[in-house]
């Protein structure tokens, strides 16, 4: 590890060069505000433009769900203060470096946040369920339009790399102030992870001034106390948000009774942002993000099977062992911690717009095994540690050349150190019965294995947004991306996206891009086989191959259309042609998630949402369906059934994610609605017809469908005490599973999944926050 550490600055000291070298010189002439630094003519004509934006904005809702040129999740302050003029201008010019043209953008506002039961308080993946084409799945997953958590995150704007979590949430809704995500034929900007890309606006001192405390808590022993604080001081801006989690639902229940067994869980957040604004034209942050979790992981009475070898089933020692240890009472628990730091430069210099960014995250997972549970029931008693840490740089800039042409470019550079240390305790065997089976007397042995690797991704992307003429957007352009890790491979992949909007409210749209995903890096953890010859621990094959990069066509075509003022609607489909489409399952206890290739992957389905605001009433709702299928597995072979290798070599298979009806809905109103105490009530639905599980064939039937509603009732006071440091005072009531539907979403059978999970039942939570 010590050797590697130079390696580990080396896109630092290139972001920090790329930061020093943009910095601003010193303006000779202007004038300048007293506190601010910034020319006053600018300034004033921000002020107007605001104002402008705010006046249209009362007159027009945006739609949730578009694909027209504008970027989504930039919002206004309702201030007239000017480092909160400035900083909103500042925002606009960063969303512009990366335009969605073409692709599908669905927005999530501060006030579309609020309203989802939950608020604040709801875990990331329950707000983006409400997305189109978002499948529900275990340990937190989510599946956007057929692909397996091929899911890419951004801060401001800056990619953050993968990490270790499961079913550990690392970054908080509360985290954000707004948030878009986006899917289909992304441009050029986007790559590595491209199912969806969900872009996060954090709160900062501007958009979010003052304190805030939240006590908020309930059923299962859920306690969840929080604190935030943001403000302003000159050219700085300051935020930063703290909370802690406890309670009994950290992971999916193995059975359907109301509560699980051994379902602790403990989380520590923090997230923290510092700006600073030099001038109208330039900007640093620093943003900070802390996610440390603790897990029990419930158990499953009742559990009488042995360890999967089959073997082991006809053997003395499966007689021996047979109920010996009982299921209800094993002690597995896994902790899961992430770190990251974004230090970026944002400059406007003339016709040239730029943000240049230094990023490092470190992950690490850990899993503890209950020793003679695992071994009894599993053969294998595995102490498991894995850790990455990332460091890279990314740079985006903007040319407008004119008014029809702009150009945009830019890199992303990652190096990458994985680590993987296992302890295993396993039986040994000792013969051979004259059936074949093996023979196990008992006797165990202790088997270290671990590995480390530093490997590199990168990518670098040219484009152009042509207006040939009013109405039609023409993005085009290309992308080069490589990578050097357990996999060596590199793409050169093409972009096209055409929006033509022939009438005001309406724009088509038609895309294709050529995408090219690395392998996850810290889930390819290259396991040495051979040290588990002869004993209980061995696998039904031996054969490894390396995980491949996946490369793909994508194609994407849709309508979207303002029907009447405030009601939007929109309808898209796509398809995808994949090579060595890359896949993730669970195999054996440590709920670590392994990657594998089909040689052939095909994905294709469509999509409508509509949305409708107007005054205090505010409803929405979409549907979406689709077919995931593979054949052919190619890699990582040793996880999985020979009998199942064979078949799917000669058949295509639906993926054990593939779900093939996907709809959410929701809606809010708010009486009182222009009083200082306003009343909101609020409710959201999730449908999935089931994810799949095994029949006559692997994968070949699902688990029955499901639909979920939750409730929210919010009532809010602007001066309840009427004391000047107290502000908003908020009382809230949520209430998930309303009509406590028992639904299955996963059976425990399927290519890579390891266990069956139920989705959680009625629970009751309140809280009360208050700002100062």
């Amino acid at each position: 590890m010590s050797s590697f550490r130079p390696l580990w600055l080396l896109p630092l000291l290139f972001g920090s060069s790329a930061l020093i070298s943009a910095a601003p010189a010193r303006a000779t002439t202007q004038t300048a505000e007293p506190d601010t630094g910034m020319e006053a003519g600018t300034v004033s004509a921000d002020k107007k433009k605001l104002a402008g934006t705010k006046k249209k904005d009362a007159a027009t809702t945006a739609a949730r769900s578009s694909f027209q040129s504008g970027q989504a999740g930039i919002e206004d302050s309702p201030s007239n203060e000017e480092h909160i003029v400035v900083n909103a201008h500042l925002d606009r010019q960063r969303a512009a470096l990366q335009p969605s043209t073409g692709a599908t953008v669905y927005q999530f506002s501060r006030s579309d946040i609020e309203k989802i039961p939950g608020g604040d308080n709801a875990p990331l993946n329950s707000v983006l369920l409400q997305a189109p084409g978002v499948a529900q799945d275990s340990y937190g997953q989510i599946h956007v339009r057929g692909d397996h958590n091929e899911v890419q995150f951004r801060l401001d704007g800056v990619m953050l790399p993968e990490g270790m979590s499961v079913f550990g949430q690392t970054l908080m809704t509360r985290f954000a102030h707004s948030m878009s995500m986006t899917t289909g034929a992304l441009p050029g900007e986007y790559g590595f992870l491209q199912a969806a890309v969900i872009d996060i606006n954090t709160k900062n001192g501007s958009a979010d001034p003052g304190w805030e405390v939240s006590v908020y808590g309930g059923a299962r022993d859920y306690f969840f106390p929080s604190a935030q604080y943001g403000g302003h001081a000159g050219k700085w801006d300051y935020f930063a948000t703290a909370d802690f989690v406890h309670d009994r639902v950290g992971v999916e229940n193995p059975t359907s009774k109301f509560n699980a067994l051994h379902d602790l869980s403990n989380q520590y957040h923090f997230l923290g942002h510092l700006r600073y604004t030099a001038d109208e034209n330039t900007r640093i942050s620093l943003t900070a993000g802390v996610s440390n979790a603790e897990y029990q992981l419930p158990n499953n009475p009742g559990q009488q099977r042995q360890f999967a070898n089959p073997s082991f089933l006809d053997s003395a020692l499966s007689q021996q062992v047979y109920g010996s240890v009982n299921s209800a009472s094993l002690n597995e628990r896994q902790k899961e911690i992430t770190d990251f730091g974004i230090l970026s430069l944002q400059k406007e210099m003339g016709k040239f717009s730029l943000q240049s960014s230094a990023i490092v995250r470190y992950s690490s997972l850990g899993y503890s095994p209950a020793p003679l549970g695992d071994l009894v029931y599993n053969g294998i008693a595995q102490r498991a540690q894995r850790s990455v840490f990332s460091s890279g740089s990314q740079s985006d800039v903007a040319w407008h050349v004119d008014t029809h042409h702009t150009v945009r470019f830019g890199y992303q550079t990652y190096v990458e150190r994985t680590v993987s240390k296992t302890d295993s305790t396993v039986y040994l065997q000792t013969g051979t019965y004259a059936s074949g089976n093996a023979v196990y007397d008992g006797q165990t042995a202790s088997i270290h294995d671990g590995n480390g690797r530093t490997g590199w991704v990168y990518g670098l992307y040219a484009q152009d947004e042509w207006r040939p003429v009013r109405g039609l957007t023409v993005n085009y352009g290309l992308r080069f991306d490589g990578v050097d890790e357990y996999t060596h491979s590199k793409l050169v992949s093409p972009r096209l996206n055409v929006v033509y909007e022939p009438w005001h409210g309406g724009a088509f749209h038609i895309g294709y891009s050529r995408y090219f995903t690395p392998p996850p890096f810290e889930l390819v953890a290259g396991t040495q086989l051979s040290k588990f010859a002869g004993t209980s621990g061995a696998p039904e094959t031996l054969k490894d191959s390396t995980v491949k990069a996946e490369r793909d066509h994508y194609f994407d075509a849709g309508f979207a259309q303002e029907i009447l003022p405030g009601w939007h609607a929109s309808v898209d489909g796509y398809v995808k042609l994949a090579k060595n489409m890359i896949d993730e399952g669970q195999f054996g206890s440590p709920i670590i998630l392994s990657a594998f290739n089909y040689r052939r992957g095909q994905v294709n389905g469509y999509e409508f949402a509509t949305d409708y605001s107007r005054g205090p009433f505010s409803v929405y709702g979409n549907f979406a369906w689709s077919r995931a299928i593979g054949k052919d597995i190619t890699t990582a072979q040793w996880n999985f059934d020979p009998e199942d290798l064979a078949y799917i070599k000669q058949h295509w298979i639906h993926l054990d994610h593939d779900q093939r009806w996907t709809a959410s809905a929701g809606g809010s109103y708010t009486a009182f609605y222009k009083t200082g105490h306003p009343l909101r009530l609020s409710a959201t639905m999730v449908y999935g017809s089931g994810l799949r599980m095994d029949g006559a064939t692997p994968n070949g039937a699902s688990v029955p469908q499901y639909a979920t509603f939750n409730l929210a009732l919010v009532q809010s006071f602007n001066d309840l005490l009427h004391v000047s440091f107290l502000k908003r005072t908020q009382l809230r009531l949520d209430v998930t599973n309303l009509f406590d539907k028992r639904y299955e979403l996963r059976d425990g059978s399927g290519i890579g999944v390891g266990a069956p999970q139920y989705g959680l039942r009625r629970t009751i939570l309140t809280g009360i926050s208050q700002r100062f």
